[in-house]
């Protein structure tokens, strides 16, 4: 393992990925700070150059937006009180009361500090875990592939910030745009309308781009947000007490191993991980009067979590070839551009892609600490740009991304109705992550379908005598049950409230 790690590194001997590392960090960050923009629409900005970096490169420059953009997005939540990113959000129910007395520098480098020993801790996981993993994952069948298909697409809606129902919807939406094509079992026109066009199919990149790239322009523009002026922490007011350094070790250690296990499971895992390591802070402090006004585990904790549940979040793409986050959709639709169909044996087939890439992650980590802090002024001056400033830059890149990736200004007109299409849903509460995970999950839920149908000759038994699915689709029907149980307590709640 450690002389497989040592070749990685001695890939950066290449100045290229050096430069690619930087690049994704810095961009990440940016992304990350600006309000709004996240790493899904960077990368989906992005996703048309992945060829021309080939795998290695993409796989550095997305993994380098990924992390970046969990670090930048805690910067607005405790200087402004805005998230940069949903998981940042808790961040700023104490990080921004510290503001507030005075404490902002010390925030900040315990935010960072924090990010890079989870993301550190979610590297080594994945380093260790991943290759043991894929032994294990060689031995999953069909059926194992189709009830991890369901966990992820059913959690996904059970989790997500929006209506379950509308995610339903949009997951529904999703299936069905990505059955358009050619039936891959019997080469069959599915759903093309007479079109030569469409027997390949909608295009992925064009539906990322319109739902997230150019979505999200259009509703920079429309919420027509200015930024407050915010004084930015000289370098040594960034230096915390001894009292808060000592604090954070805990909350650090604990929410690094909390954000790691969520990250594993499908759904918003760095957004739950946040509010978990919260809760858990807040139980096991001898002082839960002080969370929400100023604690300096109520920053450390979220921090930690959701910088190693971005790390942990690399386990299933790679082991198993199925993305549980619409970043690691993104990221898979890098790979199969490039030809890469990552799995069980991805890492046995790729070994110096996998280990340039860990290697990659740990360069990008130490660049995000020795950058953050330094350069924190210069990230908060980058507060008084408008975002609505930056829409015809982000449509013009994606509409440039789409048309280089297949020469088709059909899939130009795709992108820009299902942008103008995500930004009516996103106004009226519908999830857009939902739909892309659907599309990206879609060939594999109909395949390993097909194929347990198939091996079953439509004996029930067949599933129910394999251990693993029934584990897995036991936690489907255990969540579904929650689900219906809160929905119920909440709807009496409000007719209780509403009686007279």
């Amino acid at each position: 393992m450690l002389e497989n790690l040592a070749a990685g590194f001695a890939a950066f001997a290449d100045p290229t990925y050096l430069l690619l590392a930087l690049a994704g960090v810095v961009l990440g960050t940016l992304v990350g700070v600006l309000p709004g923009i996240g790493p899904i629409g960077a990368m989906s900005v992005l996703l048309g150059v992945s060829t021309q970096l080939g795998p290695t490169g993409s796989l550095i420059l997305f993994a380098g937006i990924y992390f970046g953009s969990m670090y930048g997005g805690s910067t607005t939540s405790i200087l402004l009180n805005v998230p940069g990113e949903a998981s940042s959000v808790v961040s700023a129910i104490d990080g921004h009361q510290m503001t507030k007395r005075g404490r902002a520098g010390p925030a900040l480098t315990i935010s960072a500090l924090s990010s890079f020993a989870a993301g550190t801790v979610s590297i080594v996981g994945l380093m260790l875990f991943a290759p043991s993993l894929s032994a294990l994952a060689v031995r999953l069948g069909p059926p194992e592939y189709m009830a991890l298909c369901i966990a992820g697409l059913f959690l996904l809606a059970a989790l997500s910030n929006a209506s379950t129902a509308k995610s339903v919807v949009m997951i529904c939406a999703g299936l069905a745009v990505g059955t358009v094509g050619i039936d891959p079992a019997g080469a069959d026109l599915r759903f093309t309308m007479g079109s030569t066009t469409l027997a390949q199919g909608f295009s992925f990149i064009a539906l990322v781009m319109g739902a997230f790239g150019v979505a999200e322009a259009l509703t920079m523009a429309a919420r027509w947000w200015q930024p407050e002026r915010v004084a930015a922490p000289r370098l040594r007011e960034l230096i915390p007490s001894r009292q808060e350094a000592r604090a954070s070790v805990g909350p650090t250690a604990r929410g690094s191993i909390i954000g790691f296990l969520l990250g594993l499971v499908p759904g918003p895992a760095a957004v739950l991980s946040t509010f978990a390591s919260y809760v858990t802070e807040k139980r096991i402090s001898r002082h839960p009067e002080r969370f929400g006004k100023g604690a300096v585990e109520g920053v450390a904790g979220p921090e930690a979590a959701n910088n190693a549940a971005a790390g942990a979040s690399f386990v299933p793409l790679m082991v198993l070839g199925v993305p549980f986050a619409p970043t690691m959709a993104l990221v898979l639709a890098a790979l199969l551009l490039n030809g890469i169909v990552p799995g069980p044996t991805f890492i046995d087939e790729q070994p110096e892609l996998f280990w340039t890439v860990i290697a990659a992650m740990y360069i990008g980590n130490a660049m995000l600490l020795v950058l953050n802090l330094p350069l924190v002024g210069l990230f908060t001056r980058l507060l008084a740009v408008p975002p609505h400033a930056l829409m015809p830059f982000i449509i013009g890149l994606c509409v440039i991304g789409v048309y280089a990736e297949g020469n088709s200004m059909f899939d130009v007109v795709v992108m820009l109705v299902v942008g103008l299409l995500g930004f009516l849903l996103r106004r009226s509460g519908f999830s857009m992550a939902a739909f892309v995970l659907a599309v990206v999950l879609q060939p594999t839920l109909e395949t390993s379908l097909r194929q347990t149908l198939a091996y079953s000759s439509g004996d029930a038994t067949f599933v129910l005598g394999r251990p693993f699915t029934m584990v897995i689709l036991g936690l489907v029907l255990g969540v579904a049950l929650l689900s219906a149980r809160k929905a119920v307590v909440r709807r009496r709640a409000q007719l209780a409230a509403s009686a007279p």
